[in-house]
């Protein structure tokens, strides 16, 4: 098995959120990139504004890296014209991978019809674009019963607009990675989770992220069916590393 086809490397830090500065940021982000081409993954994830980056440093290397990026990251409450206003730019970038954050607040509160309608809309676009699509409905957040419906919902939507050849293109994904629990409970992925995710959104694929920490917990993910992992600590994990409290 070659795990680093399955590691989505990401690095979806702000400067304010590592209290270093924009420069000293921007070096960070170039070095995951290089590790990235040079490793060999799947997929660099990033921020929207370091794609265009990305993909000069991509094609410089003559490297088949992917680029992806989060939309509406991490709360996933704008409003459906924003999505699509950040997802166009993405794509004008160069983005392959799209990773919309669902507005899992709102499906809570009972409002389906808008979740439905973003899933549908963003999907189109993507789609449209021959991009990849990954749907974060934030686990954490979600009640078992609410992760089997949001699961389902999306797997509805996609069913009943799209072509069986696009499925495989629209993921449902865990977690943001920046989600906050109240009680310190795991904020990301867990096996119960993704068997609930697999079982309810099939035949989309499925991502895990936020909390993957070992090579032994990425495998075990890989062998349940998830077809991509995302994490800040790819390189160590393809090398049988175990990384405590990341994402």
């Amino acid at each position: 098995m070659n795990i680093k086809q399955y590691l989505d490397s990401t690095y979806l830090k702000t400067a304010f959120q590592t209290g270093i500065s924009e420069t000293e940021n921007e070096i960070v982000v170039k070095n995951a990139i290089k590790e990235a081409i040079d490793e060999g993954f799947k997929l660099i994830m990033i921020r929207s504004e370091y794609v265009a980056l990305a993909r000069e440093m991509i094609l410089q290397a003559n490297s088949n890296l992917n680029v992806g990026t989060v939309i509406d990251f991490p709360e996933g409450k704008s409003s459906l014209e924003t999505k699509v206003k950040e997802a166009n730019e993405a794509i004008a970038n160069g983005a392959d991978d799209l990773d919309f954050v669902c507005n899992y607040e709102a499906f809570k509160n009972g409002d389906t019809e808008l979740v439905k309608q973003e899933v549908l809309v963003a999907t189109q676009i993507g789609l449209a674009n021959n991009k990849t699509v990954k749907w974060i409905i934030e686990v954490a957040a979600l009640s078992d019963k609410e992760i089997i419906q949001l699961s389902s919902l999306i797997k509805n939507i996609v069913i009943s607009n799209f072509k069986e050849e696009d499925y495989a293109s629209v993921f449902v994904k865990s977690s943001t990675g920046f989600y906050k629990t109240d009680d310190n409970s795991p904020n990301g992925v867990t096996i119960p989770a993704i068997i609930m995710m697999l079982e309810n959104a099939s035949p989309l694929p499925v991502k895990a992220a936020g909390g993957v920490k070992s090579y032994e917990e990425a495998i075990e993910m890989i062998r349940l069916g998830v077809k991509r992992i995302g994490t800040s600590s790819a390189k160590a994990i393809a090398n049988g590393g175990n990384i405590p409290n990341q994402y």
